[in-house]
């Protein structure tokens, strides 16, 4: 089992709301406003930040954008490697996707494979016009063809490290860190 240790913060709290701002206002621009746009986050730390970004283009637009959340738990490609019994903290979409479009909230982007699910799941539920991507960290590392409209941060990291983004919500502070593995072990 590998422990992890703090190596660098690499955004605080100030860092983290600049770049959920600059992402709201750029959805906006890019959707030439928000007519059949909505948000969904994927649990659990990708609602925390799906909800800011609709409040930010609430606080701009003067409109409530629908914001769903999205649990990719049993959609997951590796979900029978897994050796524990799956958490699943549930999926909440009470609005219509077809040809809606969509912006998908997460916090790290990393292999893709998160997204990849996310994608599988939303098309059980309808055919939106359009899937966009928003994330806080993109780290690289890709697996899969994914890649996002939006990006808080661009973070090179070692196979070796672990982004961390911690919201006060979960982890009582927003920060983005990135950890060390000191022994073995995989990131997602």
């Amino acid at each position: 089992m590998s422990t992890l240790k703090e190596k660098a913060l690499i955004m605080d709290e100030a860092a983290m709301e600049r770049a959920i701002s600059r992402i709201a206002f750029e959805i906006i621009e890019k959707n030439k406003g928000t007519d059949s746009l909505a948000i969904i986050g994927i649990q659990r730390r990708g609602v925390s930040l799906a909800k800011k970004i609709t409040e930010k283009i609430r606080q701009v637009e003067g409109v409530d954008v629908p914001m769903g959340i999205l649990d990719i738990t049993l959609y997951r490609d590796d979900l029978s490697l897994l050796n524990y019994s799956p958490v699943i903290n549930g999926t909440e979409i009470d609005f219509m996707i077809t040809d809606a479009r969509i912006v998908l909230v997460d916090d790290v982007l990393y292999t893709g494979r998160t997204i990849r699910a996310a994608i599988d799941q939303l098309m059980d539920f309808g055919r939106p016009k359009m899937i966009q991507l928003a994330v806080l960290v993109d780290r690289g590392y890709r697996e899969l063809p994914i890649r996002p409209d939006y990006v808080g941060k661009n973070v090179p990291t070692s196979t070796s490290e672990v982004v961390e983004v911690q919201v006060a919500e979960f982890d009582g502070c927003n920060r983005v860190v990135i950890m060390d593995k000191q022994s073995g072990g995989e990131n997602e």
